[in-house]
């Protein structure tokens, strides 16, 4: 046999072994990469499926109304508390009228 045709034949095995090993490869990744897209399709769909089971409608079917106005508070006139309770000043961080307040409240109940 000449060298010409030994190296033939060498190229030919090689490469007879070698293509089927890349295309089974190649195959492979193509079908990992297909299962990979299925899930991910998979997946979402469950996602949109739970999203529009807990989506609530945003704005109510019926117009919306004035709000009521909210309660004021109750106001106690400054002659209630006396003349010269409410003009005297805070002391120790506590209002002067205060516990002459909670002091009727307490008697009260």
């Amino acid at each position: 046999m000449s060298k010409q045709m030994t190296f033939t034949l060498a190229c030919a095995v090689v490469l007879s072994a070698l293509v089927p090993g890349v295309a089974g490869y190649l195959s492979a990744r193509l079908e990992a990469i297909e299962s990979a897209e299925r899930n991910l399709h998979a997946l979402e769909t469950r996602l949109h499926v739970r999203e529009a089971r807990d989506a609530r409608p945003v704005s109510l079917p019926a117009p919306c109304l004035r709000t009521p106005a909210t309660p004021r508070y109750q106001q106690v006139p400054t002659t209630a508390l006396g003349d010269r309770e409410h003009k005297k000043r805070w002391t120790l961080g506590v209002p002067a009228w205060l516990p002459g307040l909670l002091k009727g409240l307490v008697e009260e109940r």
